[in-house]
């Protein structure tokens, strides 16, 4: 199931990339991911701010959807949360290859091959429903 959402999340490759774009018109790093796994967009506020000193508030919005894994573990389909800078969070979602995610700097979206020039400070794998916490 999860190399589905890492085919999902590549078939978004040249996708415009849009702040807070959540469709058609672009993505960016949030709406790849809920794109990929089939997220309702409107679950995820549209005001955020991944600039944010809190990385607590964005661990806990993930936690709704997915379950949180030593970054050991990353899989094809898992997402990946980075830090991008000193107060800059990213989302990318994990290949066989690489990472899909919105490139701010290319203004679309890529595959990036390996594993991120960037921190990782979270690692997270969707939940299987019917499955505790």
């Amino acid at each position: 199931m999860a190399i589905k959402h890492a085919e999902r999340a590549r078939a978004l490759v040249g996708t415009r990339f849009r702040p807070q774009g959540r469709g058609r018109d672009g993505l960016d790093c949030i709406g790849v991911v809920l794109a990929a796994f089939g997220i309702d967009q409107r679950t995820v506020r549209r005001d955020y701010e991944l600039r944010g000193e809190d990385p607590v508030e964005l661990d806990s919005a993930l936690l709704r959807h997915f379950r949180r894994l030593p970054v050991r573990q990353l899989a094809p389909g898992d997402v990946m949360l980075m830090t991008v800078s000193e107060r800059q969070m990213h989302l990318g979602v994990r290949t066989a290859d690489g990472f899909v995610h919105a490139h701010a700097g290319l203004r679309r979206v890529v595959e990036t091959p390996g594993m991120p020039e960037w921190p990782l400070i979270g690692a997270y794998r969707r939940r299987v429903r019917g499955v505790g916490r």
